[in-house]
């Protein structure tokens, strides 16, 4: 890989400690500055096999705070911004939009300023699928790249309006920025706020599993690793100033999934409960691929049982660090 530092923003969240660790074992010579305010979701724990090495550098602080962004930048020779930071939880954006459109949009146009100010050579920007809305359960369509965005809830929103502003700084400015577009993640290290981690610790403990009234609404899924390599090959061989999807092809529904962890676990379908669907609640995301697969050569490599299988596991064996949540 070409570049010298790497500033990862969100680093101590789940994708993103994820990313730092993939990096790290990969590109022997790339720092990696880590910027993280260390919100609920945040851990820095998540990165401690690397916590005393020379090459990585940890400091708390704000995105949207461009003094600091700037200082980072400049002070480190930074050439490369990875955006993992963000409000991403939908049910805590529907009781704190306000939150959502401060991280995620100014706060990503504040840290774009300080890129531009430097004259980095790449800024990429982790979106999602959730920005072009819905699909029906019967239908054949995936979103492309160029479908339009129909974002639906505060979350969807704050992030399709930071996709806007990063690409005007593209093609106002000249900043050399990517964009991604990922599914629903799974893996170790995820906070327990999103449904697989929440299933399996409450299956673990043998408390009831919480499942949307909507349960047949269906997401697509991809293991967090295979999402790292993909942005590696972004940030290796990306056009500038282009977004690309990153999906599996996978579906699986609530109920699906919650029978699934049941069966690893050897517990009863019996502790599943159906619970009100949240407002704005999507009824389907499917992404088409055919780009990222044809121009960078990526597919995803991690089965859905397998992923699942080591999550599950992980989780199994790391009380600790759930109970610490």
């Amino acid at each position: 890989m070409q570049y010298r530092t790497i500033l990862v923003t969100g680093g101590c969240g789940f994708i993103g400690s994820h990313f730092i660790k993939y990096i790290f074992k990969k590109y022997p010579k790339i720092k990696i500055i880590n910027l993280d305010l260390l919100t609920y979701a945040a851990n820095q724990n998540n990165l401690e096999i690397i916590n005393k090495s020379a090459r990585y550098k940890f400091i708390k602080g704000d995105i949207g705070d461009f003094s600091l962004a700037n200082r980072i930048i400049k002070s480190n020779l930074v050439d490369c911004v990875v955006n993992f930071a963000a409000e991403s939880d939908n049910n805590r954006a529907i009781n704190f939009p306000v939150d959502f459109v401060k991280t995620n949009v100014l706060g990503t146009t504040i840290l774009l300023e300080a890129a531009r100010k430097n004259k980095i050579k790449r800024f990429h920007h982790i979106s999602t699928c959730e920005v072009f809305g819905q699909l029906s359960l019967k239908t054949k369509e995936e979103f492309s790249e160029d479908s339009p965005f129909k974002p639906r809830t505060p979350y969807n929103a704050s992030k399709a309006a930071a996709d806007h502003i990063i690409k005007s700084y593209y093609y106002t400015f000249g900043l050399p920025v990517t964009i991604s577009h990922c599914c629903n993640n799974y893996g170790s290290h995820q906070f327990p706020e999103k449904v697989i981690p929440v299933f399996i610790l409450k299956a673990l403990k043998n408390e009831p599993l919480p499942i949307f009234k909507s349960s047949k609404n269906k997401r697509e899924w991809i293991h967090v690793l295979d999402h790292c390599h993909a942005l590696d090959l972004i940030l290796q061989k990306g056009k500038l100033g282009e977004q690309y999807n990153i999906g599996t092809g996978l579906e699986k529904n609530v109920e699906e999934i919650a029978n699934e962890i049941l069966d690893i676990l050897g517990k009863p379908k019996g502790l599943r409960k159906i619970i009100p669907d949240r407002p704005g609640h999507d009824t389907r995301y499917l992404l088409s691929s055919a780009k990222i697969k044809k121009e960078l050569g990526w597919k995803p490599e991690i089965k859905w049982t397998d992923g699942l299988r080591d999550t599950i596991k992980w989780y199994k064996n790391n009380q600790t660090w759930w109970q610490s949540q």
